[in-house]
């Protein structure tokens, strides 16, 4: 699609986007609450910041199998993928790097200390109660990483009062089997989750590359390649008084990798994530008080067969603390402390194994009738970089029919990872953090029958580091260029007709080099500029159809712009039957139509497949 045609479909979708009266989207939809974008609870029909909100009930809805397959062709977001599922994968959020991406599981930092993104193909989606994504630099809130945008994962939590019970187990194409079971319990002064899941798969052949050099996978091994993820998510908490309250949370996933490759083929991993959160908040104060302890653990072992040939354990511990305090009604001033301790253990020795972080931040949300303003500023004094003050200040207000407009301006950075500085052979000491500028400019309206969002946005990020790889240094050698720009739009638009769930989301990202060397104006490998998605759903009565198209055009697969991957367009459809008030049939057949396309060269991505699962979940008597 060109981005013509994409311009002309969002502002006709715009015109059009004022139905006359039809069927009424839960009363939930319009009251649903953000909490990353400010830190603090925000509705999200209220929100300045572009952001969308994904509960358990529309994850289920999707049938998807992982995380990666759950956001790919939302607004905003486009995914590489090396092969399908439990395969390394980027997630780029508005053209940004998929390390600009800043993840957080229950409010702790996810991203790896060395590889720089979250293992996003790692997280199970058995595990997750809700996902917030905010497109756009929170880094004045949340320090380095988040120059792309943010993605916070909530796992499971207790609702209802009560037990509540859950099984489910299913099996599909390429061997796929899954299961997983748990349960919440909630009394009146605590509550208690515990969850585990199985999922893996025989999987494909991966890679169509060669033993020839720089062709794929560096090897010639036409077998499949399996996945396999076993997790365990706890939860609990207590209400230790009428203004305090305590919650835990534990989140282990381990997963087996098998690939293709000359130097390692197969993988073992483990992402685990625990959390303390001790919360003050009195019913009749103006003051809220929260601290916060937390441990990100990422391990993975490396093999050529069964040789172990690599190892690497990161671990990012965090403190925080963080006051609310209500000025006066609708005025909400913001401030705290976040402390991050980064340490690597490898069987290579790093230069340097270990760094410190200590971000203090301030954030203002105020409404004045119509108009509304949020203002955040953060300073971080890394142990290597030194101190890098950054901000944010938007504005927004309520025009005639339920508009609403909102502007957005905000700076960012990304100190570089261990593996960036100090990998063994790969060394590139003098890198300099990576700095962002980024504008947003916002048009949207909420109503009882249907939503729709538009926004356009440019980024410059300065020192964006990039590798180049000299012969016969062929690990890398890292470099900050001079500049890249990003300029797009995103448009949103969901309404229910003729008792048909519409969503359409639609975006454009054009990321382009400007550093003025060989490559400049070129765009940045491995992104499409076009991405779209489509759902519909519909019940009749015990019965759920579904159809998602997820399109996504042509891109580049290296900095040069010389190879080119074409782009793509899959069918899914699912169905759900609840044959009995306990029991659900699922069923579901992706890439209907068998499209052969990569997301990142020599690649492979599913055909068709075809899954089916059976779900027991006691209604509410």
């Amino acid at each position: 699609m060109s981005n013509p045609n994409l311009i002309r479909l969002s502002v006709a979708a715009v015109l059009a986007a004022s139905p006359p009266a039809v069927a009424t989207p839960q009363a939930t939809d319009l009251d649903e609450v953000l909490v990353t974008g400010t830190r603090t609870e925000v509705r999200l029909a209220e929100s300045l910041l572009p952001a969308e909100v994904l509960d358990r009930d529309q994850i289920e809805r999707s049938q998807a199998r992982d995380l990666i397959e759950l956001l790919r062709g939302r607004a905003g977001v486009d995914v590489g993928n090396t092969g399908g599922r439990g395969k390394l994968s980027s997630l780029y959020l508005r053209g940004a790097e998929s390390d600009h991406v800043l993840v957080l599981v229950d409010g702790i930092k996810m991203n790896s200390a060395t590889a720089g993104m979250a293992a996003f193909q790692d997280l199970p989606l058995a595990q997750i109660e809700r996902i917030e994504i905010i497109r756009g630099p929170r880094s004045s809130l949340y320090g380095s990483e988040a120059i792309g945008g943010v993605v916070q994962v909530f796992t499971r939590r207790a609702q209802a009062r009560g037990l509540s019970p859950q099984f489910t187990v299913g099996a599909g194409s390429h061997g796929a089997r899954e299961a997983s079971a748990g349960f919440d319990l909630r009394g009146e002064r605590g509550w208690l989750g515990v969850h585990g899941a199985y999922d893996s798969t025989d999987g494909f052949n991966a890679c169509r590359g060669s033993g020839a050099l720089f062709q794929g996978c560096f090897a010639d091994e036409p077998d499949d390649d399996g996945y396999r993820n076993v997790s365990i998510g706890l939860r609990g908490g207590a209400q230790l008084g009428e203004a305090t309250e305590l919650d835990g949370s534990f989140l282990q996933a381990d997963g087996e990798n098998a690939f293709d490759g000359s130097w390692t083929n197969r993988s073992r991993v483990r992402q685990q994530v625990s959390g303390l959160r001790l919360r003050h908040a009195p019913r009749q104060g103006r003051l809220e008080l929260s601290a916060a302890l937390g441990r990100n653990q990422d391990r993975s072992d490396d093999y050529q067969g069964q040789e172990l040939r690599s190892a690497f354990l990161t671990r990012r511990d965090s403190a925080s603390l963080q006051a609310d305090l209500e000025l006066r009604a609708g005025h909400l001033l913001t401030t705290g402390i976040d402390h991050q301790r980064d340490r690597v253990d490898s069987l290579m020795p790093y230069t340097v194994d270990a760094r410190d972080n200590t971000g203090v931040f301030v954030g203002y949300d105020g409404k004045l009738g119509a108009q509304r303003l949020q203002a955040s500023v953060r300073n971080d004094d890394n142990a290597q970089f030194g101190n890098h003050l950054t901000g944010s200040l938007g504005w927004g207000t309520t025009l005639a029919s339920g508009l609403r407009l909102s502007a957005n301006a905000a700076t960012g950075f990304k100190a570089p990872t261990f593996n960036d500085l100090y990998y063994p052979g790969s060394e590139s000491p003098w890198l300099q953090p990576e700095t962002s500028r980024s504008l947003n400019l916002g048009l949207s309206r909420a109503t009882a029958s249907h939503r729709w969002s538009l926004d356009v946005f440019e980024s410059r990020i300065d020192d964006l580091i990039v590798f180049v790889y000299p012969p016969p240094d062929f690990l890398g050698v890292g470099s900050n260029i001079d500049q890249a720009r990003i300029r797009g739009a995103e448009f949103g638009f969901d309404t229910t007709l003729a008792g048909i769930d519409v969503s359409l989301q639609l975006s454009h990202a054009d990321p382009r080099d400007r550093s003025g060397g060989a490559n400049h104006d070129r765009v940045l490998a491995r992104r499409a500029r076009n991405t779209g998605r489509i759902g519909l759903d519909r019940e009749f009565g015990p019965l759920r159809a579904g159809i998602t198209v997820n399109g996504a055009g042509a891109r580049y697969d290296d900095a040069a712009n010389s190879v080119r991957l074409g782009g793509h367009a899959t069918t899914d459809l699912r169905l759900e039957y609840a044959f009995h008030r306990d029991w659900t049939l699922l069923a579901r057949a992706s890439n209907v139509f068998d499209r052969e396309y990569e997301t990142v060269a020599w690649y492979y991505q599913p055909g068709r497949e075809y899954q089916l699962t059976l779900r027991w979940r006691p209604a509410v008597r």
